[in-house]
């Protein structure tokens, strides 16, 4: 086991110490993946040389570390590869590193009677079309016909999940910078159902991201929302803009478009986050032409928004929408 995917304990308004974390994975390897919210991917090959410990040692240490030094808990799972490493995360608990061996048949008994969702990358849909012909599990998956798998969800996406469900794991750990993205968290008060407050959050952390982006004159590529709900449990969802941006109304109709993807009824919401990611400057970014002048009319306003809000506080100028909203 050589890959390692940990996910913090973090509350939901300290998202902001993410970097520091991932600071301290990279004192064991500079091979890190930050997954926002809250997690990572640390590819300990080299480490375990160097420290002549193994992952599973050297994830105990970590877990020390993260406690001692953050005051933050962790859980942590390993594998051979990123997709087993963060399958055994689902499985693991506080305290224990939950573990998928090396053998290609302790793998496979790991996967076999597991759900077909379960996978990382099977969406609701595809495992719904898998399971109306009876292959509801990556057992039934991988010993299925490659002909057969191809047929109902394509030739490439056929391929790639037979070769998952069999344990083959192509995955690698990309290093990357968490500085390269911006966050905004919207904590309720209570756990909270109503979609209106929901989508007020919405509104509210896109407006304070746009406005953090064009002060730091970047622009995003890709948007992420986190919806925190009661039981601690959380979805994550990423769409890629039509083209890079800082405009606030850009970000908030793709932020809306996340959360209606969802399909939330009556979910007990604990917060909302959004992260605005992919940044780069925004004089090297392209932008479309338009000629409706709604739009010219909307940025010119923003613009003199901008400059009352840095002269007179972040809370001189908001939106209608947010009139009276605690949010």
């Amino acid at each position: 086991m050589t890959i390692l995917c940990v996910r913090f304990q973090l509350p939901p308004t300290s998202e902001a110490d993410l970097p520091h974390l991932l600071g301290m994975l990279e004192e064991f390897t500079p091979v890190v993946q930050a997954l926002p919210p809250d997690g990572a991917l640390a590819d300990l090959r080299g480490a375990e040389r160097y420290f002549g410990r193994d992952a599973i040692e050297l994830a105990s240490v970590i877990r020390v570390r993260s406690l001692a030094l953050h005051g933050v808990d962790c859980v942590i799972g390993a594998g051979p590869g990123p997709m087993l490493a963060r399958m055994a995360l689902d499985e693991a608990a506080p305290g224990v590193t939950r573990t998928v061996p090396e053998e290609q048949g302790a793998i496979a008994e790991f996967l076999a009677d597991k759900p077909v969702a379960a996978l990382p990358g099977v969406g609701s849909a595809t495992a719904r079309t898998l399971g109306d012909y009876g292959l509801d599990t990556l057992g039934r998956v991988a010993a299925a016909p490659l002909s057969t798998l191809q047929r109902l969800i394509g030739a490439k996406a056929g391929r790639e999940l037979r070769e998952k469900a069999n344990g083959i794991d192509r995955g690698r750990v990309v290093p990357n910078a968490v500085s390269r993205s911006l966050a905004a968290e919207r904590p309720f008060g209570r756990d909270e159902l109503d979609p209106d407050r929901h989508r007020r959050a919405l509104l509210s952390a896109a407006e304070e991201l746009g406005a953090r982006l064009r002060a730091l004159e970047k622009v995003c590529r890709t948007l992420t929302l986190t919806v925190r709900y009661a039981d601690r449990s959380a979805t994550t969802r990423s769409r890629t803009l039509t083209e890079p941006t800082a405009h606030s109304p850009a970000l908030t109709r793709t932020a809306y478009g996340l959360y209606e993807a969802l399909g939330l009824q009556r979910a007990r919401v604990r917060a909302i986050a959004l992260r605005a990611e992919g940044l780069d400057p925004a004089d090297q970014a392209s932008h479309q032409l338009t000629f409706d002048p709604v739009d010219e009319k909307v940025r010119r306003i923003e613009e003199v928004a901008d400059r009352a809000r840095a002269k007179f506080g972040p809370r001189a100028v908001m939106p209608g929408g947010l009139g009276g909203a605690a949010a």
